[in-house]
């Protein structure tokens, strides 16, 4: 199976990953792009959404809230992002304030928790890895955002560098050492011919796929290792989403890899 989407930046709303066309069972996502004073609705029942405003602005408003003119960057690489939790089962209509590119990140999720406005300023920056695998984490709907799955954030990866490395997973269910979680990335690069490789396999060899990928991709992790690594003179941005029961980073590194942090 091929693991790997696109998004061509198309005006409106593109569906790229769901459930009926991928091997996902928890994880969906939407990108829209919309013009000033341009609308989507959404009204699906027992779904949540994580609204990840990759440039632009825009009004998220449903019955009972309302969030205007959300978001400060123009693109990924001017600084960090502005987002929205919706709850399942809340309908809710999006309003460009010019042009707006956002990620509609959505999962199964309840309705017993609230609208939430993360604002640029509430998220939180750390810088991970050694030399050779540095990259700038950013956290935007974690924990502490109380939410059912949805769990969100975004990677600034450098020239050369590797990510999510040494290689981890988190697909067995095993608290609290590891948690099953479904993820997607999606790549943003600083210049337009920018590049970089994403593995994804099993320890068990059911998967075992490598891609190139450039802005607008996406891939899917529906279990297995995935490290990525930012081709050198190019700098690197993705967004990770996840989606689990056990919301967080449980995770294990593989076996071989673990001297590397010991």
């Amino acid at each position: 199976m091929n693991y790997k989407r696109n998004w061509n930046k198309a005006g409106g709303k593109s569906e790229i990953v769901t459930l009926p066309n991928s091997p996902m069972t928890m994880l969906e996502v939407d990108m829209l792009r919309l013009h000033d004073g341009e609308t989507k609705t959404y009204r699906e029942a027992n779904k949540e959404y994580g609204l990840i405003l990759l440039g632009g602005k825009c009004t998220v408003a449903g019955d009972d809230f309302r969030f205007d003119n959300v978001g400060q960057r123009k693109s990924v690489f001017d600084g960090p992002a502005a987002a929205v939790y919706v709850p399942g089962s809340t309908a809710f209509t999006i309003t460009g304030c010019g042009e707006v590119s956002i990620a509609v990140c959505k999962s199964q999720g309840s309705k017993e928790y609230k609208p939430v406005l993360v604002r640029p300023e509430d998220v939180v920056v750390k810088r991970l890895g050694k030399p050779g695998w540095e990259r700038e984490a950013h956290f935007v709907i974690d924990e502490r955002v109380e939410a059912h799955r949805l769990f969100i954030g975004e990677a600034f990866v450098t020239s050369g560098n590797w990510a999510s490395y040494p290689p981890h997973k988190h697909d067995d269910d095993n608290m609290p050492t590891e948690g099953f979680l479904e993820e997607i990335y999606y790549y943003e690069f600083d210049k337009p011919q920018g590049f970089g490789i994403q593995r994804v396999y099993t320890k068990e060899g059911g998967i075992d796929e490598t891609y190139t990928v450039r802005s607008g991709d996406m891939v899917m992790m529906p279990r297995g290792y995935h490290p990525f690594c930012c081709a050198p003179g190019y700098n690197s941005y993705y967004l990770w989403i996840m989606a689990g029961e056990n919301r967080g980073f449980y995770m294990t590194t593989e076996e071989s890899h673990k001297w590397l942090v010991q």
